[in-house]
């Protein structure tokens, strides 16, 4: 009957032992699904991020998060393909002209800050694409992928289509 405490006891000690997996610093983007509807998208990202600090609060928009492009933490290239090539459509939010700050593709992911002792985050985000495609004679599109934590670690990117616009 001892041994069988003495296993239990080992086991018990063993099982409380056991490492968490650690994960890095930096957000790491690790699937993603593109939902495409009559009228919109839906785009599923699934995420890591080891110290638990990707995420912006509502008030993020002074200090590191002054920069223009530092109030988004979500960055979607737009890419055509346009003559056999894949082209960057580049949408500056910053530039000072009409449209300033309306960036169709980069999104302020809200901080769901972790709790307890393990501050690792492992979610998924969903995003409602009002607006998924420009206008253009260009009818396939792709988008490139980031996201970036409150340090300004940046994840791995994520190559997301070709897709075809309706007609």
């Amino acid at each position: 009957m001892k041994s069988i405490y003495a296993i239990l006891f080992a086991l018990l000690v063993s099982v409380g032992c056991l490492k968490r997996e650690v994960l890095p610093d930096e957000p790491k983007l690790v699937s993603q699904r593109f939902e495409i509807y009559q009228d919109s998208a839906l785009l599923y990202l699934n995420f890591t991020d080891g110290d638990g600090n990707f995420g912006l609060e509502e008030g993020d928009s002074t200090g590191i998060f002054a920069e223009c492009l530092r109030k988004y933490n979500l960055y979607a290239e737009y890419y055509e393909m346009q003559d056999g090539e894949w082209t960057y459509i580049e949408i500056d939010p910053c530039d000072g002209g009409p449209g300033d700050g309306d960036m169709p593709f980069y999104y302020r992911i809200p901080w769901a800050k972790p709790t307890g002792q393990n501050q690792t985050q492992d979610g998924e985000i969903k995003i409602k694409m009002d607006a998924w495609y420009l206008p253009s004679d260009y009818d396939t599109i792709k988008f490139v992928i980031k996201i970036v934590d409150r340090s300004m670690n940046e994840s791995n990117v994520l190559e997301i289509g070709p897709y075809v616009k309706p007609q």
